[in-house]
């Protein structure tokens, strides 16, 4: 049996939930319909939004576990893979809402898809719906659906496009109440980013590794590393790379302080491979050199 069963198109996914295609590059599937089956590792070649609306066993993404309750919506980009492979049966619930990027290429949403951060987010950090929300994303998908069914005229792709553009956006708001809903869980994250910093500069990482990344903090944390940008916007109104970065230089005042060390010596130290690079940054964020700094002061 190979390792990832992997859906090439629309109508493969359709076929195997028994479900009719009316459309090769969108479909809303409701997944009851199908018949059981085993749990296995899946790929999609399209863009795969899951809406989980009772309990259904967990699936694996990565190496993150992750039960899946009413009312949690899940994103896949294209080839992300999904689930493990198991000989436990079981009976696929709730509904999916899958297009294919040929659908979007050339629109509005297909330039803009890069800002929906979500399809990269992990499963572990699904997006939970209220009722309110649950029945928002029933309609745009009642709606997309509604298209789908109805013959095709001039208008049938830009409706389309747009309810999925329009549920998108909404998840966006609803993303944005959920990491205020969970301010405390979010604050403990800052405070375990600002914990890692602070090891980070005060052991010899930063001279051996270099500076750190948003995405190597991201995997200390064990989040993916748009969650994790977007949770840092969220609750400081800075990138995760401007954070960063404003840490660098909060411990590179303290070190310019030490006068027995060459500029190009902190530098190093703080994990610049070019000490220019580092004087570059510093005026950047201060307004002036690391050396007019250690004058000043």
């Amino acid at each position: 049996m190979e390792d990832v069963f992997y859906f090439n198109s629309i109508k493969e996914y359709n076929d195997f939930n028994n479900h009719e295609t009316l459309h090769p590059l969108v479909s809303v599937v409701h997944l009851d319909k199908a018949n059981p089956r085993k749990l296995r590792r899946l790929r999609y070649g399209f863009y795969t939004v899951f809406l989980k609306q009772i309990y259904c066993g967990d699936l694996r993404y990565g190496l993150s576990n992750y039960d899946y309750e009413g009312g949690t919506l899940i994103f896949l980009a294209p080839n992300q893979v999904i689930g493990e492979n198991k000989n436990e049966y079981y009976q696929p619930q709730g509904i999916a809402l899958i297009f294919h990027p040929d659908l979007i290429t050339g629109t509005s949403l297909g330039k803009n898809i890069g800002d929906y951060h979500f399809f990269s987010y992990a499963v572990n950090e699904a997006l939970h719906l209220s009722d309110q929300e649950r029945k928002i994303v029933e309609d745009c998908f009642s709606k997309i659906g509604y298209e789908l069914q109805h013959t095709v005229d001039k208008h049938s792709k830009h409706l389309i496009i747009s309810n999925i553009e329009l549920f998108l956006n909404y998840c966006i708001r609803f993303y944005d109440r959920q990491f205020i809903t969970r301010e405390n869980v979010n604050k403990g994250i800052l405070e375990r980013f600002e914990g890692l910093l602070n090891n980070y500069f005060s052991s010899d990482k930063s001279q051996n590794i270099g500076l750190p990344s948003v995405s190597g903090c991201a995997d200390e944390l064990h989040l993916s590393t748009n969650y994790f940008g977007d949770l840092i916007k969220k609750e400081t109104g800075l990138s995760a790379q401007e954070y960063i970065q404003s840490k660098v230089i909060n411990v590179a005042k303290e070190r310019i302080f030490d006068a027995d060390k060459s500029i190009s010596e902190i530098a190093y130290g703080l994990g610049f491979k070019y000490p220019q690079h580092f004087t570059r940054l510093f005026k950047q964020k201060t307004g002036i050199t690391p050396i007019e700094f250690r004058r000043l002061n």
